[in-house]
């Protein structure tokens, strides 16, 4: 149990558990608009505060500069000016503004010289500044510092009774936003506080989320799981996603298919063990007969002894066929491969084959269409074209034909194998591969064989990527036909290995 926890915690923590990134992934698309959201809401509260205390100042400014001309605080004449009321009583709106504010009013004529400051450091004085000139030249200037904390801001005063409306002065302000900062530290730590409450939330969405949103992946795992340890066999069914239902009847089709390849080696021992005691009981039922007649003449033991070298043979061949399988199935993807001269290896198969053909008065035609040269594996390519023609000897009539036909195409050549024979009945056409099947057993114990060259037949086609088709009419003949690749490709064994 524990070293299961610590595998789930080790998947969990290297990023290869679905679970883990569907978490990642949750969190990151619930954390990242938080915190865009609180930045975004704090930047919209400065900037707009910023602008409503600058758009303030402004109007209080605009107002004390009406004030000033309407009260004919400036005067241009060449004595100096003089004011038309108490000078104190606009000092101190200026002061009043500037205390509210917790800033500084400077008011600088056309000359640059500084006629008010409420600070009362720099009257008289001279100031060069860039925003002071634009505003002398109309333009107001704004400038917020937020790493200093001030705001500073150009107001031009017009003579409204000029026809020009020449400036004849700019007020120079620079306010705290000390406020504004206070402010936004309160609405920041508001703001990180509901951040934290959605990060805990979503860390809890995202846990929640990963692991309904796995638990069909879970009980999948499950269920093979089950099946493994063999607590069942059957096909599995879990209700879940599309790609659940994918995987899951892709392991049902699995299941299946290790139902049938269980099935088919069940069915394959019990062949095995019928075929292999078939000639064991007879060597042994011919041995006992002999053994009981103690004075049986030498042609009855002659006799006896044939059958038993005919039994032993038989068995040979079954167990030699049967080694050919197996090596087939175990090392089907070893194909030595060659540039071979088809015609000329079907004329030599068809030369060894033909003194069987007249012992039964067969006779055996070959139509080559085409000079065939293929890259194919000799030894396997000759015990398919054998197997073919000499099972269309042996299942054939007296004076009957066998016709072999060779051609080919850009891509493919093709061996044909007609002959006049017994034929096929329909219902055992699908069947006529299977090891140690036959059609007709009686007639197949006379003619010989052991069920198998058909099985190998397949099998050494398959393992050159290549096709094999049977045509049959019961009582008429049989028709086999074999197509395979002019050209072996990387991979073709393979591919044959998981076909077989």
């Amino acid at each position: 149990m524990i070293a299961k926890i610590f595998r789930e915690l080790k998947a969990f923590l290297s990023m290869r558990s679905l679970q883990t990134r569907m978490f990642l992934v949750v969190l990151v698309a619930g954390l990242v608009p938080s915190v865009i959201m609180r930045y975004g809401i704090l930047g919209s509260y400065e900037e707009r505060s910023v602008q409503q205390r600058i758009s303030t100042v402004q109007n209080q400014l605009m107002i004390v500069g009406n004030h000033l001309i309407s009260n004919n605080y400036f005067n241009t004449k060449p004595e100096g000016y003089t004011s038309s009321v108490s000078r104190e009583v606009i000092d101190a709106e200026l002061e009043m503004i500037s205390n509210l504010y917790e800033g500084r009013v400077m008011i600088i004529d056309p000359g640059l010289k500084v006629l008010k400051d409420t600070y009362g450091i720099s009257e008289g004085k001279t100031i060069i500044s860039e925003e002071v000139i634009k505003c002398f030249q109309g333009q107001i200037t704004n400038n917020y510092d937020s790493e200093h904390g001030y705001i500073e801001m150009t107001t031009f005063i017009t003579d409204a009774g000029s026809d020009t409306g020449e400036i004849i002065a700019v007020m120079l302000t620079s306010i705290s936003n000390e406020s504004i900062a206070a402010n936004l530290e309160v609405l920041g730590r508001n703001a990180l506080i509901l951040e934290s409450l959605m990060i805990v939330v979503i860390v809890a969405m995202a846990i929640v989320l990963s692991v309904v949103m796995t638990r069909p992946f879970n009980r999948v795992t499950e269920a093979i799981n089950e099946v493994k340890a063999g607590y069942r066999d059957e096909s599995i069914f879990v209700q879940g996603y599309a790609e659940t239902d994918h995987i899951v009847d892709a392991f049902n089709q699995l299941l299946k298919r290790m139902r049938t390849l269980d099935n088919s080696r069940q069915e394959f021992v019990e062949n095995v063990s019928h075929e292999l005691k078939t000639p064991m009981a007879a060597i042994k039922v011919l041995a006992d007969s002999l053994l009981a007649q103690g004075d049986a003449p030498a042609e009855l033991y002659r006799e006896f002894l044939e059958d038993i070298a005919s039994e032993i043979d038989r068995e040979n061949q079954i167990i030699t066929d049967l080694l050919a399988l197996v090596k087939m199935d175990k090392k089907a993807q070893e194909l030595n491969i060659v540039s071979l001269n088809m015609n000329e290896l079907v004329e030599l198969i068809l030369k060894r084959l033909r003194p069987i053909a007249r012992k039964k008065d067969v006779e055996v035609v070959f139509e080559s269409i085409r000079p065939v040269v293929a890259e194919v594996d000799e030894v396997k390519m000759t015990l398919v074209m054998t197997n073919l023609v000499e099972n269309a000897i042996k299942y054939n009539k007296e004076h009957g034909w066998v016709k072999v036909e060779l051609d080919a195409d850009h891509q493919y050549f093709i061996f044909k194998v007609s002959d006049s024979g017994l034929g096929i009945p329909e219902d055992s056409l699908a069947h006529i591969y299977e090891r140690f099947y036959r059609v007709d057993k009686s007639h197949s114990r006379e003619i010989g064989g052991t069920g198998l060259g058909l099985a190998i037949t397949k099998s050494s086609v398959l393992m050159h990527r290549g096709s094999i088709t049977v045509a049959s009419v019961e009582g008429e003949g049989t028709s086999f036909t074999v197509k395979v690749p002019l050209i072996h490709t990387v991979g073709n064994a393979v591919l044959a290995a998981e076909r077989v």
